[in-house]
């Protein structure tokens, strides 16, 4: 019996982000300025022809999946790789810290020029639609962030997490993983996030702060075929 995490686009859209939803029920996507996470109901025929309708000819589309689906022929791989999902094996404590607050859209800018420099994963200015964010600010700066993203009934994906890199080395990104990591905890829904596989000294990190390695997943960034 699969997991309800093995397919996180599908799921959460289908629950927790309805209301996000573009698609049928063969096949759904987030608005691309969201996020391009996207997905089949399955891999028959007419869900696979749904999900290569979603994009337009200049947009992208994210599959993370713990078993791949069959590509259709309308779509083409752009790039993919491997992740590793991890969950947390613990509840965290909500913990208080005054340098930490919620961002706003007034921060939507900042915030992602901070993602496009440190590259924590797919980011977009209409990020805070999945989910709330905090941050922490130096003269007014932002300059360290994680929130939500991704959520399915008893789970939310922890994301978003970066620190500018004149600021690393202080521990500002374990103060906001712990202080996110509580926030949804508080809700009573586990914490799990995406790492990728190569990166195996942020994975021997979670590991260290109650994290373990859920399942291996693929991801793969596809477009629409250009006719030939």
């Amino acid at each position: 019996m699969s997991h309800i995490l093995d397919r996180p686009a599908w799921s959460a859209l289908r629950t927790a982000h309805a209301t996000l939803a573009e698609g049928s029920e063969l096949a759904l996507r987030y608005p691309p300025s969201i996020v391009p996470f996207a997905a089949p109901a399955d891999d028959t025929a007419e869900s696979l022809e749904a999900l290569q309708s979603l994009p337009a000819a200049d947009e992208i589309m994210a599959l993370v999946e713990a078993v791949p689906l069959p590509l259709p022929q309308g779509l083409a791989i752009v790039s993919e790789g491997k992740l590793v999902q991890m969950i947390a094996e613990r509840p965290y404590e909500q913990i208080f810290d005054s340098r930490i607050e919620p961002l706003t859209e007034a921060d939507a800018t900042e915030m992602l020029a901070l993602a496009t420099l440190t590259k924590p994963g797919p980011f977009t200015l209409r990020a805070q639609s999945l989910g709330t964010f905090w941050g922490v600010k130096i003269d007014g700066r932002l300059i360290a962030m994680a929130g939500q993203r991704m959520r399915q009934p008893g789970f939310t994906e922890l994301s978003g997490l970066c620190t500018h890199p004149d600021f690393q080395g202080r521990g500002l990104g374990t103060l906001l993983f712990r202080f996110v990591a509580g926030e949804i905890s508080a809700r009573d829904e586990t914490v799990y996030l995406h790492a990728y596989a190569t990166n195996t000294s942020a994975i021997s990190l979670y590991n260290a702060m109650g994290f373990r390695s859920r399942s291996e997943m693929n991801l793969r960034v596809v477009v629409p075929r250009r006719p030939a």
